[in-house]
């Protein structure tokens, strides 16, 4: 791959991370105007318009920059994975759960209101991630949108995301010693199954091979939760924008506690390489999505 794309370009990331997100707001603003909620409108609202990354809508909007699909088309698709991650996060967060009570730099939802809202919200979250990809005004194929609907479902679902979060809790709860390449599999589950989703619209949509953008997603799905578990140790809660240390209060097996912060890091650069090489073949259409990989290992937030 060319060196200009396989660096990370910090300015012109973060623009492209601005643009992505004042364009994005928009437009979830717009759908959720559309829809009426009743009385979890102000929790709805305030899980989902809080101050994300917005990492897996941008990931469906420059995959599917890769093949020519244009904006008005891979909004809804970054609509919809927004919603179905801030309902995993606002159901992760429950006292049954992680047991957080902060999310995106506020209060949880079931802090903010009670455990019972923030169920609710979680599910009509789920519900309407689907919504925003059944709906009229997303103008594919019907053979593209059921596509996209079925992996979406088993993305999030019981063969991913939900699977992952479930052998989280039972690792927390288990006496056995977990080995790397335990982690790296709920962390597969648990983080890559959304990523992988976001990184596969822009090929779905465009009936391409998805070969690449999964191998891509799975480097960077890895990648994301070493980082995560690096500022879990290394962070602070006001830069992160929720609590930090907790993996280590509850002695949990982190990528950190197993291989230290150093080879972390350096498993996470790697990773990030590996993720550049997979999609090189695409040249400069895959800059944007490499300087996401970059950016990945750079974080501090």
């Amino acid at each position: 791959m060319n060196k200009p794309y396989s660096e990370f370009d910090e300015t012109y990331f973060k623009t492209m991370l601005e643009n992505n997100a004042l364009y994005f707001n928009q437009h979830l603003k717009k759908f959720l105007k559309t829809k009426n909620f009743g009385i979890l409108k102000k929790p709805i609202e305030y899980s989902i318009l809080g101050q994300g990354k917005r990492l897996r809508p941008l990931l469906c909007m420059e995959t599917s920059k890769v093949f020519n699909i244009s904006n008005e088309v891979a909004i809804f698709c970054a609509i919809a994975i927004e919603c179905i991650h801030t309902y995993s996060l606002v159901h992760d967060d429950l006292p049954s759960m992680d047991d957080d009570d902060l999310r995106r730099g506020q209060l949880t939802i079931h802090k903010k209101w009670n455990e019972a809202t923030a169920i609710l919200v979680g599910d009509a979250l789920q519900s309407l991630g689907f919504e925003a990809l059944s709906g009229h005004k997303f103008k594919v194929t019907d053979k593209v949108k059921n596509k996209l609907i079925l992996s979406l479902a088993k993305n999030s679902g019981a063969s991913g995301m939900v699977l992952g979060q479930a052998l989280d809790i039972d690792a927390e709860t288990s006496q056995k010693e977990l080995k790397i390449n335990e982690i790296s599999k709920i962390q597969e589950y648990k983080t890559g199954k959304l990523i992988s989703w976001s990184c596969e619209v822009g090929p779905i949509i465009a009936e391409e091979n998805t070969e690449p953008f999964s191998l891509y997603a799975a480097k960077i799905g890895l990648a994301f939760q070493i980082i995560d578990d690096i500022l879990d140790v290394t962070s602070s809660s006001k830069t992160l924008g929720k609590n930090v240390g907790k993996d280590m209060d509850k002695n949990k097996a982190t990528f950190v506690s197993k291989l230290g912060l150093d080879n972390s890091k350096k498993k996470a650069l790697e990773l990030v390489s590996e993720a550049c090489e997979a999609i090189s073949g695409f040249k400069d259409r895959s800059r944007n999505l490499c300087q996401i990989a970059n950016f990945i290992v750079s974080r501090r937030f």
